[in-house]
């Protein structure tokens, strides 16, 4: 009879103990194993951004079929906030001669993007880039056919009352969105707006119970609303709304 005997190492016993003690006190699992999955992509997650979740497959889901329909060859795509990657990198996987940009404010969320494009073998067709969307972009970004983002959308009320797994590990920088939630949509309307082609699409994620608001602020900046769509919860989730065209 064949000897199946398995050495186990104690370094391995306090490995997996090590595990558990992370998990029991709170740590979310993507962050434990290093790696999750968002839209068939495996990602490499850390700390320094947000764990890729269910709820942006509504606005990744715009943003594919969007930059499909262009029916243009090499479309620019802009993700912003971009975090992992995980948005801009489905949209390149997904539309094979699409050109992504990703914008991130955090310089170790761009090292975290920066693998995922390599380890995804998407670097013929996407870079990541240094922006801070509160700000005006260099004149060198030029225009594109979509962007999309998931910005920092909770409120300073919401901040306090956060789960423990997203309050004491993911990075605030990726979550808070000012008093009100909504700084960033009103930085990315009055900043990228410019950057967006005549008739292009901007999709937008949001938190529950923002969507009245964000289509205000679209509005106010002359964006038509195309159409908004639910999350796997059946929550309204994400907006596309598009610039107007030039006459």
């Amino acid at each position: 009879m064949a000897d199946y005997t398995l050495n186990v190492f104690s370094s391995d016993i306090d490995r997996v103990n090590d595990l558990v003690r992370r998990h029991y006190r709170g740590e979310p699992l993507a962050y434990i194993l290093g790696q999750w999955e968002f839209h068939g992509l495996p990602l490499t997650v850390t700390p320094d951004v947000l764990i890729p979740r269910d709820d942006t497959e509504a606005v990744c889901g715009l943003a594919v079929k969007e930059t499909k329909l262009l029916g243009v060859s090499g479309p620019r795509v802009l993700d912003l906030c971009a975090g992992s990657g995980c948005i801009g990198l489905a949209v390149a996987r997904e539309v094979a001669d699409a050109r992504v940009t990703l914008g991130e404010i955090s310089p170790a969320a761009i090292r975290v993007a920066k693998k995922n494009i390599l380890d995804n073998k998407l670097s013929g067709r996407v870079t990541c880039i240094q922006l801070d969307v509160r700000q005006r972009p260099p004149a060198y970004l030029g225009r594109y056919d979509v962007i999309v983002s998931n910005p920092p959308y909770v409120t300073a009320a919401e901040m306090e009352e956060l789960d423990k797994s997203v309050r004491d590990y993911e990075p605030p920088l990726a979550l808070f969105g000012g008093k009100d939630g909504l700084d960033f949509y009103r930085a990315i309307t009055e900043n990228f707006t410019a950057n967006l082609k005549p008739g292009g699409a901007l999709c937008l994620e949001f938190g529950m119970g923002q969507e009245q608001d964000v289509c205000r602020i679209l509005t106010e900046h002359g964006y038509t609303l195309d159409r908004m769509v639910r999350d796997s919860g059946e929550r309204p989730r994400a907006v596309l709304a598009r610039k107007p065209k030039e006459d």
